[in-house]
């Protein structure tokens, strides 16, 4: 038995001049082992890890005292401090020995750079491969974390990938080495959960294959009880609760840690109910648990009124130039033929695999997207026949809420500034004293404060990035909120307070959501409606309750398998999937075949599927 720890923190702190934000922090990770680190947005999490990595001085940031004892011997031989390590020594351990997987991968990416030459750069520099050989290994660890098409996916940007994708290839990048200890922030955030249970099942596989030691840093509680073996409960920068995951779930003693598992939604919860529902909400105050509210029935879907926004037929492609003379070749098929109503008042939820075409069909709908052909209608009027005027105005009232927070702020300005830009650019409110009352309540509606209107976005947490996004969203007075992911940035706690604050909108305010999310408890927690998509196209459409209590389609029935559960006595045994990735990429003139929905009860419609959809989707 092992009895070294891989990695061993002792006394850590860590500051940001005069700011303490990781305070007497110490916790052991052995190999073999998992030791999840958890809490709320602001407590520490991320900036304990970049300690780890040694990336805490490029951010202005320094280790005040402690040490970080890295063992590269699991039997137990010399150690390293490596808060005591010259960047020069750090570098050849930080990416081979000692990876990470960080929390947003759209700014952890070179943008400048293809994703072959950033994976291929890991290869040679730490594992002395040739050019050739790299590329060849770069292409199976695209492979082993299920990404379609590989070897044209070297060639591309990442600005060309989704959310999910881009996730995928900074996984792929940090196992590249086989490290010792992996330090993984977020790791499956932007990740649906059917490739959310295959990543954790090769990291799983890994850890046993290697001996590897991981530190897991998420909010999803349910990901702690299938990954972890050790938890550590973070606030406010110091270390609340340590225990096993066996026993912070059956019996946690702190009452912040308490509060975080109440505000875990749990899937399979809304059985038998036909409406969403506005829970009480348990918060952390006064060093208790506290529930505010009461439970309440959300029946504010207006289904006799006209339809905010109808789509009709959507068709969403891009064309691929492939070739030596880069002639259009390939066809990417996001969308094929879906459509929908959401009327006011109802929150449609669009869930799906990465890739699936959630997000192209969000931002077709705002008309950041040009569509290929189909129809969209706001208010009745279809949006092709619309003045330049009426278009303004729709972007008004169709406000959009994007996965990544801090790619969708200016980093050049202030949030107060970025919230208040729609407000004037609108012409909602006139003067900078009422403009900055609305920007006050907006800030301290979303969870807050009124003072960090002055902050800049890198000032900001990943979780409070996205709150802000949600108040600048909700600025300028919107019918219709495309939220993208827009709660998967958020520990739980935060996630329950802004679930409650969304259905609180729709009730005062009529609001209608298109809902786009991986994560299937917030789904059928807040959703009327629930539209299933696969390849581009919807396979099952119906009320929230017929689609997760008697779901028809065996793709469907795969998405509600793979939610992980928040109860370490329930893991399950998965096996990574083999074969081919079914991709939406075809070869021009092979073209999809549209599978038409047939209705199987009163307003649950489902696409008829062969033997060999469902064998795939198994």
């Amino acid at each position: 038995m092992i009895t070294t720890p891989a990695l061993s923190v002792r006394s850590l702190s860590v500051n940001f001049g005069s700011n303490c934000v990781v305070n007497n922090l110490s916790f052991d990770v052995y190999p073999g082992k998992t030791t999840a680190i958890v809490g709320e947005s602001g407590s520490g999490k991320s900036v304990t890890s970049l300690a780890i990595m040694r990336l805490v001085e490029y951010m202005n940031a320094e280790i005040t005292q402690g040490s970080i004892h890295f063992c590269r011997d699991a039997e137990g031989g010399q150690t390293q401090d490596l808060a005591q390590l010259s960047d020069k020594a750090m570098r050849k351990i930080r990416g081979k020995e000692i990876a990470m997987i960080f929390q947003e991968p759209m700014t952890s990416l070179n943008p400048v750079y293809t994703i072959g030459d950033q994976i291929t750069e890991v290869l040679v520099l730490h594992e002395k491969h040739t050019k050739a050989t790299a590329q060849a290994e770069a292409v199976k660890l695209l492979k082993l974390v299920r990404l379609a098409d590989a070897e044209a996916l070297l060639k591309r940007y990442p600005h060309q990938l989704s959310g999910g994708m881009r996730q995928r290839v900074m996984i792929a990048m940090a196992l590249a080495c086989r490290p010792k200890v992996l330090v993984a922030d977020e790791p499956t955030t932007a990740l649906d959960v059917t490739i959310q249970a295959q990543i954790l099942t090769i990291m799983r596989d890994l850890q046993q294959e290697l001996g590897m030691a991981v530190i897991f840093i998420t909010h999803d509680m349910g990901v702690v009880a299938e990954m972890a073996d050790q938890v550590v409960v973070m606030r406010h920068g110091e270390k609340v609760e340590e225990a096993s995951v066996e026993e912070i779930f059956a019996n946690p003693q702190h009452p912040y840690t308490q509060a975080l598992l109440a505000a875990v939604p749990t899937l399979g919860s809304m059985r038998g109910e036909a409406l969403p529902r506005m829970d009480p909400l348990v918060e952390f105050k006064a060093n208790a648990a506290v529930t505010r509210g009461e439970s309440k029935t959300q029946d504010t879907a207006k289904t006799d009124a006209t339809p905010v926004v109808e789509v009709e037929n959507l068709v969403t492609r891009f064309d691929i130039r492939k070739g030596f003379f880069g002639g259009i070749s390939h066809r990417v098929h996001a969308v094929e033929n879906v459509s929908f109503t959401i009327f006011p008042g109802e929150t449609l939820a669009l869930v799906g695999e990465s890739g699936s075409g959630k997000s192209t069909i969000g931002r077709t709908i705002q008309q950041l997207q040009e569509s290929t052909s189909g129809t969209i209608r706001f208010n009745g009027q279809a949006v092709a026949d619309m003045s330049r005027a009426e278009k303004m105005r729709l972007r008004q009232e169709v406000q959009y809420i994007f996965q990544d927070p801090f790619a969708s702020l200016d980093p050049r300005k202030t949030v107060g500034f970025s919230i208040a830009e729609p407000i004037r650019t609108h012409g909602l409110l006139h003067g900078t004293k009422a403009i900055r009352q609305r920007v006050d309540q907006l800030l301290e509606r979303v969870g807050l404060s009124a003072a960090q209107a002055d902050r800049y976005p890198h000032e900001f947490s990943g979780g409070q990035r996205q709150r802000v996004c949600i108040a600048r969203a909700l600025a300028s007075k919107p019918k219709l909120i495309i939220a993208d992911e827009a709660l998967s940035a958020l520990d739980v706690s935060i996630q329950a307070q802004i679930i409650h604050l969304l259905m609180e909108l729709q009730q005062d305010e009529g609001l209608a959501y298109l809902f786009i999310s991986h994560d299937m408890a917030v789904v059928e927690k807040m959703s009327h409606r629930v539209a299933v998509l696969h390849l581009g196209q919807v396979v099952e459409l119906g009320e929230r309750q017929a689609v997760f209590d008697t779901p028809q389609h065996s793709y469907t029935r795969k998405l509600l398998n793979a939610v992980p559960v928040a109860d370490p006595g329930h893991r399950r045994e998965r096996v990574l999937l083999q074969g081919d990735i079914l991709s939406p990429i075809r070869k021009i003139g092979d073209e999809p075949e549209h599978v038409p929905l047939v209705q199987v009860s009163t307003g649950h419609f489902v696409a008829q599927e062969t033997d060999t959809d469902a064998r795939l989707a198994s």
